[in-house]
């Protein structure tokens, strides 16, 4: 698993880069690469009060609204806002608190 973890980022790295060498030479727009460098960023680490935080203030959901949202289960949503379930947030459900959790649940909805 840390093989693959660690090969994600040096992709992602070099995408990054390949990114930024096209925005210099003028072939990639400075909102197109911005766009890639927020893609490229690796979430935070999600703990269950953060999940919970991001639930009530930013996004002031219910557990069910919320999942619905992510499209994740209701139980799912409930194991990673528990301390003792273990489950974290990861991958594409990862990004999308990252997402709303700096721009609010709005940027979900457009």
């Amino acid at each position: 698993m840390a093989k693959k973890v660690s090969e994600e980022i040096r992709m992602l790295g070099e995408l990054l880069e390949t990114a930024e060498s096209f925005s210099t030479y003028g072939v990639m727009s400075k909102t197109d690469l911005a766009q890639i460098r927020t893609l490229c960023q690796t979430p935070p680490a999600y703990t269950p009060d953060r999940v919970i935080e991001i639930r009530t203030a930013k996004a002031r959901m219910s557990q069910a609204v919320f999942a619905s949202f992510l499209n994740v289960s209701v139980s799912t949503v409930q194991k990673w806002e528990s301390a003792t379930a273990g489950k974290r947030p990861s991958g594409a459900a990862a990004k999308l608190l990252q997402l709303v959790e700096a721009k609010g649940i709005e940027a979900l909805i457009t």
